[in-house]
């Protein structure tokens, strides 16, 4: 064999050789951040817990961080490009801050998907070419508000005689959905629309729908039996802590909560029963897991995610909710 071939098929292989190791390097080295609006709360904790544990199992490190405003968003951002990210999953505080976190992870070379919260534009319209992965908000509203009606009609209830509390943030587009949802299945049902009142929440937890809800029901007394909507199942509870501080019983109450997380298994877990009857499931898990995923192939292979992906949910009562739960892998 001519000498300058071999060199040639030597070249060639130590470049292939080299090639191989720094892709196998590039992935080895990669890092990426989970930034969520309310790193407290079960749901978002059971998140980043599961893209941890898949970047544990397939070799990339998870920047766990919280970004409760804009400003707390950019910095995180910063935090993430010192470390090396290459890019971050993120549920934003408020979706409209889109354009701003896109410019920051574009001056930086991030890739970013977003998860259950979805960007919009200046335009109002969702940003089509961020890849998300959430729940379809209005159908699992749905859900909920068959889920409702189905109990109240086990219970006899005459919906005339019902008074519906509705917890509401219009401020943010997922919360709506879900509560337009519920309404519209409550309706379709027969449930009178004269008969919904809105609690509206300046936050999207327990404390801040107990102090919506209270002056609702304390205005409405007249009323024996209540149903509670909202956009999760924390602020359900506050709702069903309301109208026990009213001294309605468990049993005149149904409560119907979005999430499926340690808020409810708390609930479910009472020795007696309250007016928190169930919520549709969704596993967080998977959201952490499987959007992660789609991040790290798309820094690695190149593959981007699609535009938007959404999940559905099961409904979880006192009854199934150990069940459920291990099904879903909550």
């Amino acid at each position: 064999m001519p000498i300058a071939s071999t060199f040639t098929r030597l070249a060639l292989s130590g470049a292939l050789s080299l090639a191989m190791l720094g892709s196998a390097q590039a992935q080895d080295d990669v890092r990426i951040g989970f930034i969520v609006k309310k790193p407290e709360q079960a749901w978002f904790i059971n998140e980043q817990e599961a893209a941890t544990q898949l970047g544990e199992e397939k070799g990339f490190s998870v920047v766990r961080l919280g970004g409760e405003d804009g400003q707390e968003v950019l910095s995180a951002i910063d935090n993430l490009n010192s470390q090396g990210a290459q890019g971050f999953v993120i549920c934003p505080p408020d979706v409209r801050l889109g354009p701003a976190i896109m410019n920051r992870a574009n001056q930086y070379g991030m890739k970013v998907v977003t998860v259950d919260d979805r960007f919009v534009g200046s335009d109002g319209e969702p940003m089509e070419d961020v890849p998300h992965l959430g729940m379809s908000g209005y159908k699992i509203g749905q859900q909920v508000g068959n889920a409702i009606a189905e109990e109240m009609e086990a219970r006899g209830w005459d919906p005339q005689e019902v008074a519906a509390l509705r917890i509401t943030n219009y401020e943010l587009p997922t919360a709506k959905e879900r509560t337009d949802g519920a309404t519209d299945a409550l309706t379709e049902w027969g449930f009178p629309e004269d008969n919904i009142f809105d609690a509206p929440q300046q936050n999207t937890d327990t404390s801040s729908a107990f102090s919506a809800a209270s002056p609702v029901i304390s205005k409405r007394g007249d009323f024996e039996h209540w149903i509670i909507y909202a956009l999760n199942e924390e602020s359900v509870l506050g709702g069903v802590r309301a109208t026990e501080q009213y001294g309605l019983a468990a049993e005149d109450v149904i409560g119907v909560g979005i999430n499926g997380s340690g808020a409810a298994f708390a609930e479910f877990s009472r020795s007696n029963p309250t007016g928190f009857h169930g919520t549709v499931a969704v596993s967080s898990t998977a959201h952490g897991r499987q959007t992660a995923d789609n991040l790290y192939q798309w820094i690695t292979e190149g593959e981007k995610p699609p535009a938007n992906t959404e999940t559905s949910g099961t409904l979880m009562t006192r009854d199934n909710w150990e069940e459920v739960r291990a099904d879903l892998g909550l």
